[in-house]
């Protein structure tokens, strides 16, 4: 299937470290989005979003787009898929060009996006996004739409994302391996950002804290665009590593018990609760104090938000994040998470669930989901009919070659 079909379906993909998730979206006659086909996996090949065992991750891919080819019954041929991990890296640049007949046209804006995005980086690194903040025209900056305007120069501030090229090599060869084609390759919280954020956040200022498996992924939006990206890897896995070590259990069991039972605020916890934790080697199960386990975990996580702090002390933007923080993922949905989230940082913080789309019940309000949604909102603003050039936000957000691919044909 691919993006143009007579049901106008898209398909993203979202290869995670804990698990894969596969969602089909109909596009309708009134522009709405409804999720149509819904298949997750548990991921078996990657370790901090990156992939580390093809063979598994093609059989997770596999077994999730068939679940959800079987609720739609429909045949996926091509999908968006998102990318994670520390190799991806980023930073913001600027471009000038002169403006061509002196009015703005698309020409000169994907002229003044290629010299933005014409950053040294290593040879190892490809780049993933050009993403347009602002642009200048003879010194007149703050302008969001300069499509018509007059002027002499035109100039493109712009937030430059690039990843390993063998991390997209490998997700690109998994893909393929299980017969479809890579519509694109997307920053995870960049899709995020799609199906959790508002308008007016993004304004105000706004910190996406997306909490996974492996990695944590962070962007900040300020005056309405992208300006910082990074990834910490640490996140939910780690949490149940401490929980199986503290608590001397095998691991699955402390996953187990991390989803039944963890709470990431030990106050939120009654003293004289206790859950039963299963012993290693046959022993028998022992009935511990769960306020232990808030104990264990409330650690880990106030370690992940210091991890954020500096993240966003280095970037230059810890002050300006008036709106607050959005804590999304599968691991920001534990309970005392967005509670311990607001004393640590002491700025509004609210659990992302995602928006935009309708259809499946649990897609549409989990957090889990909200990097997939964010796939088919992302591709979404790329289905346009044949002839029609794509609004200015999908155009420049892709990769830097399609800007070359498009110059290319009209110049």
């Amino acid at each position: 299937m691919s993006k143009r079909t007579e049901r106008n379906l898209i398909v993203a993909l979202d290869i995670g470290t804990s698990k894969v998730v596969a969602l089909v979206g109909e596009l309708k006659a009134d522009g709405s989005l409804e999720v149509v086909g819904l298949g997750s996996q548990p991921s078996r090949g990657l370790k901090r979003g990156v992939v580390v065992n093809i063979d598994s991750t093609v059989q997770s891919i596999q077994r999730a787009v068939e679940e959800a080819e079987l609720m739609t019954g429909v045949q996926i041929n091509s999908v968006y898929t998102g990318i994670a991990g520390s190799h991806v890296r980023s930073l913001n640049s600027s471009g000038v060009v002169a403006i061509r007949d002196k009015e703005v046209s698309h020409v000169d804006i994907a002229r003044v996006m290629e010299a933005a995005g014409a950053v040294a980086r290593p040879q190892d690194q490809r780049i993933l996004h050009v993403i347009p903040q602002e642009y200048i025209i003879d010194n007149q900056d703050g302008i969001r739409e300069p499509i018509g305007m007059s002027g002499v120069r035109l100039e493109a501030r712009v937030h430059v994302v690039t990843c390993a090229d063998s991390a997209a090599q490998n997700v690109i060869k998994c893909v393929e391996r299980c017969g479809f084609g890579v519509e694109e390759i997307i920053l995870e919280q960049w899709a995020s950002s799609h199906a959790l954020l508002t308008e007016d956040e993004k304004e105000l200022g706004i910190c996406l804290v997306d909490i996974g498996g492996g990695t944590t992924d962070i962007a900040v939006f300020t005056g309405g665009a992208l300006r910082h990206t990074a990834v910490i890897p640490l996140a939910g896995d780690q949490v149940t590593n401490d929980i199986a070590v503290m608590m001397r259990t095998p691991t699955p069991h402390a996953e187990d018990i991390k989803l039944k039972y963890a709470c990431a605020l030990s106050q939120m916890t009654n003293i004289d609760e206790t859950i039963e934790v299963p012993s290693v080697a046959g022993r028998p199960p022992r009935r511990l104090a769960r306020q232990m386990l808030a104990e264990i975990v409330q650690k880990r996580y106030e370690e992940l938000f210091r991890f954020v702090q500096d993240e966003l002390r280095r970037s230059g933007y810890a002050e300006a994040i008036a709106a607050g923080i959005v804590l999304t993922g599968g691991s920001s949905k534990m309970e005392g998470a967005v509670d311990l989230a607001e004393e640590y940082f002491h700025v509004p913080v609210r659990l992302g669930v995602p928006t935009g789309v309708s259809g499946v019940g649990d897609v549409v309000r989990n957090p889990t989901y909200a990097t997939a949604v964010g796939l088919l909102l992302y591709g979404r603003q790329n289905m346009e009919p044949a002839g029609v050039l794509p609004p200015l936000a999908g155009k420049m957000a892709g990769a830097l070659g399609r800007i070359k691919g498009w110059l290319a044909g009209h110049l």
